[in-house]
């Protein structure tokens, strides 16, 4: 891949490179490998272990800068690894406190450059309902379609029913989006309904358009998109 990956731990720059390779462990989306010349190497801490998978034989190496130590989080490939994948190194993710795309910073994974993901300004309407209560209701959403995921609905704060939402301290990140500012339960008769909407202050650059605004689960709530009552879909957030 032709984009500067960087990465940094306790202030120091650990790795710099143009020349990443992607290598989809599973299918859904790849892992950065570095090659080893493009490492500080006077950070790495060498290790005994060895991992042995379909890629080849990994030995298992650490960071460390100053008191910061990350045991075992970088896997370095040697001579019998798949074509391409020798003399690259595979850090966990979580190891690093930050990951850069040029100077955009990346959450969760990289991105697959397969997915796409758009927010398009839309003056379809949309109801939000849940046990009959209507949450929301806007003819000014930002639709976002994003591969594989159904498409979410971002709606202005002034169409959300704030009387039935309560703030939560949840907050997720996305490698597309972003980190999230907010999160809402739902309350209803002294029910509590856990982490149902939730909203972007600051989204990635392509994502603008959905920042401040709010979006609900299209598989915890009942939606309606001009007229018609969408069937609540099936996905690793149901």
């Amino acid at each position: 891949m032709p984009r500067r990956i960087r990465a940094f731990l306790g202030g120091e720059q650990v790795l710099e490179t143009t020349r990443a390779r992607y290598v989809w462990e599973w299918p859904f989306f790849p892992q950065y490998y570095i090659p080893i010349d493009d490492l500080n190497r006077n950070l790495l801490i060498e290790g005994q272990r060895t991992e042995v998978s379909r890629r080849g034989t990994a030995r298992l190496h650490g960071l460390q800068v100053g008191e910061t130590i990350r045991p075992s989080c970088g896997r370095l490939y040697g001579d019998d690894a798949l074509a391409g994948l020798a003399d690259t190194i595979r850090f966990d993710w979580a190891a690093m406190d930050g990951w850069f795309e040029e100077d955009e910073e990346v959450f969760v994974h990289p991105r697959n450059p397969y997915a796409r993901v758009d927010a398009l300004r839309s003056t379809r309407s949309v109801r939000v309902e849940l046990e009959g209560v209507v949450l929301a209701e806007s003819t000014s959403p930002v639709l976002v379609f994003e591969t594989g995921l159904p498409t979410r609905y971002y709606l202005n704060r002034t169409d959300v029913n704030f009387r039935h939402l309560v703030a939560s301290e949840t907050r997720t990140a996305c490698p597309y989006k972003g980190q999230t500012s907010d999160y809402w339960s739902v309350r209803l008769d002294d029910q509590a309904h856990p982490d149902l909407a939730w909203s972007y202050d600051f989204p990635t650059a392509a994502l603008l358009p959905i920042a401040g605004l709010i979006a609900f689960y299209n598989e915890k709530v009942d939606l309606f998109v001009d007229g018609e009552r969408l069937s609540r879909p099936t996905t690793p957030f149901h």
